[in-house]
């Protein structure tokens, strides 16, 4: 079991029973999935940005990515229907664990002048998102290798109900909020 899995049945459950009251276990908030995606407006001039987007992804996650498409044709960006424009990777259960401890203790705090994140980042129903600059704050990538800094969207999907019990939950699973 990944040790975040252990840390949330262990610690996490009962805090979050004891503050908001709940009755049912199967009221207490948790992780759903964890989505990662990486939008590649470049790609459109240069196709191999994608294979080497697609490589440092999977390193990143240890899941192979989807390659996502273009749903329509849009002239001013020379962009046809079907051109591959980015990938994704939806993590779930132990592997999104493992990704979620990586990012809070060894990603994130690699980040150039790192003061926390924005607790404003939740969407009104829970889910949190998460914005980054380059692909190389994760120790997986080799930063020789890397021919152009990319950027990509974490989303955490959780069963909150609302962003308060949301922001708790993240907090107690270890995410660094600025005050």
């Amino acid at each position: 079991m990944a040790r975040l899995k252990n840390y949330y049945l262990s610690e996490v459950v009962p805090a979050l029973t004891k503050e908001f009251n709940y009755k049912n276990p199967m009221q207490v908030p948790k992780m759903q999935k964890i989505v990662i995606n990486m939008g590649l407006g470049e790609a459109i001039q240069n196709v191999k940005i994608i294979d080497g987007a697609v490589q440092e992804l999977a390193m990143i996650t240890g899941q192979k990515p989807v390659i996502t498409k273009a749903k329509k044709s849009i002239a001013t960006f020379k962009l046809r229907q079907g051109m591959a424009i980015g990938c994704s990777v939806t993590l779930r259960k132990e592997i999104m664990y493992e990704f979620f401890d990586r990012l809070v203790n060894v990603a994130l705090p690699k980040v150039r002048d790192f003061r926390g994140i924005s607790p404003q980042a939740f969407d009104g129903r829970g889910n949190f998102s998460i914005g980054l600059q380059e692909q190389i704050i994760f120790p997986e990538v080799e930063y020789d290798k890397v021919e152009k800094i990319k950027g990509m969207n974490i989303t955490i999907v959780t069963t909150a109900k609302t962003d308060n019990e949301a922001r708790v939950l993240l907090k107690l699973m270890g995410v660094p909020f600025k005050n």
